[in-house]
């Protein structure tokens, strides 16, 4: 569980037909972090973008809407990135890992009882 004080954001910027072992990489991407005990993930899929090959993808060109781009995003603490980074890094194979701090406020979650 995520504790308030300094922690680390990171965000993975991959391509939605980067694949890995027949599947999707983002999806793999999430269930190593779900299996990893991670706190939480979001994946956000682009409407338009471009990377490192410098092609426009959209979703208003049909031509060219395939491929577009898929955001993931997770708050550790470091000792917990630390243990991970190191596999992540090799999992991304074609796409783009940022770091930054962050400061934890508040991480708050309800009793799936009540």
């Amino acid at each position: 569980m995520l504790k308030p004080g300094p922690a680390k954001k990171v965000t993975v910027f991959v391509g939605e037909d980067v694949h890995s072992r027949g599947e999707p990489l983002y999806l793999l991407v999430l269930n190593f972090l779900f299996a990893r005990g991670v706190a939480g993930a979001t994946v956000t899929k682009g409407v338009a973008g471009f990377g490192s090959h410098h092609h426009i993808h959209s979703t208003r060109i049909l031509e060219i809407s395939e491929n577009l781009p898929v955001k993931i995003e997770f708050i550790e603490e470091t000792a917990t990135l630390d243990a991970i980074l190191p596999v992540l890094a090799d999992m991304v194979s074609d796409g783009l890992i940022a770091i930054s701090d962050v400061e934890i406020v508040r991480y708050a979650r309800r009793d799936p009882a009540s």
